[in-house]
């Protein structure tokens, strides 16, 4: 598909108005639209500091800080695989992985989003940072309303527990090109300390996203759509440094140790996976 052709695509998915797409939405996906409509509120969090708030929506953010490898490994992943593409950022969030696939070289980076206030918070930064071949659009993300074979790359971080998976993997492999790829970042659902804070946190999440945390058996269940590759295993311990900032350099050693013993690899925070749409 040409980009003009896709281009067009897009302008008619933006021609839908807010309300219209709101209207089509279950009410598990409203709850969603909802939730990220408020934990991405810049004022919202802004406030949300000088009151009590903050501590219960957003305390998680700091253990975040403790992701520097994975995070990496996703840089250059955007990086090497952006240029020249097409680059879809699946639910968007802020944008900042589109707007770096689109500095990468990407031929058109694009990110969508069912949060409005997500997509508002991307554009404005990619005006900010000067970025042109990027676009970024409401929609939903079981229901693109995308062209099919229309994407090389796409990115999946942190979103797929938000989803249904068995309308978000058809989706992904209807609008992917054959042989495109698909990188996942998600959380993973065995260490009981980590399911633990879950359960004592429930405010950073919506009743869907805590019962849907990947495991292994859902990356068999891709198997079904997309040849499953490149899983890797992150931050076992690391994470504690979020808390404990002196322990860092220390449990990033032994992470790098424990993320590649069989079954304790399995206690890791954060997997990654590839998805690839084999050309049949």
């Amino acid at each position: 598909m040409k980009i003009n052709d896709l281009l067009r695509s897009i302008n008619h998915i933006e021609s839908i108005d807010s309300k219209s797409l709101i209207d089509e939405l279950s009410e598990r996906k409203l709850k969603e639209l909802l939730f990220h409509d408020r934990d991405r509120d810049v004022k919202k969090i802004e406030a949300s500091k000088a009151g009590d708030t903050y501590e219960k929506f957003y305390a998680n953010k700091k253990y975040y800080l403790t992701t520097k490898r994975s995070s990496e490994y996703i840089d250059e992943w955007i990086a090497r695989e952006s240029k020249k593409n097409i680059f879809l950022d699946y639910a968007c969030g802020n944008g900042f992985n589109a707007i770096k696939a689109a500095k990468s070289g990407a031929s058109l980076a694009l990110g969508l989003d069912i949060s409005n206030v997500s997509i508002k918070n991307a554009k404005r930064s990619a005006k900010k940072e000067n970025v042109t071949n990027i676009r970024f659009f409401q929609a939903d993300a079981e229901n693109t309303k995308l062209p099919n074979n229309s994407i090389d790359r796409i990115i999946c971080s942190g979103m797929l527990h938000h989803l249904d998976l068995s309308f978000a993997f058809p989706e992904l492999r209807r609008i992917l090109k054959p042989n495109g790829e698909i990188l996942c970042v998600e959380a993973l659902d065995y260490n009981p300390f980590i399911k633990l804070y879950r359960a004592l946190t429930p405010d950073m999440r919506t009743e869907w996203e805590k019962a849907h945390i990947l495991d292994l058996k859902d990356l068999e269940f891709a198997e079904r759509f997309f040849k499953v590759t490149d899983i890797k295993y992150w931050h076992v311990l690391g994470y504690a440094a979020g808390k404990y900032p002196v322990l860092s350099k220390p449990l990033e050693f032994l992470d790098r140790y424990i993320e590649n013993v069989p079954y304790l690899q399995r206690l890791s925070w954060i997997f990654t996976f590839k998805l690839i749409k084999e050309n049949s």
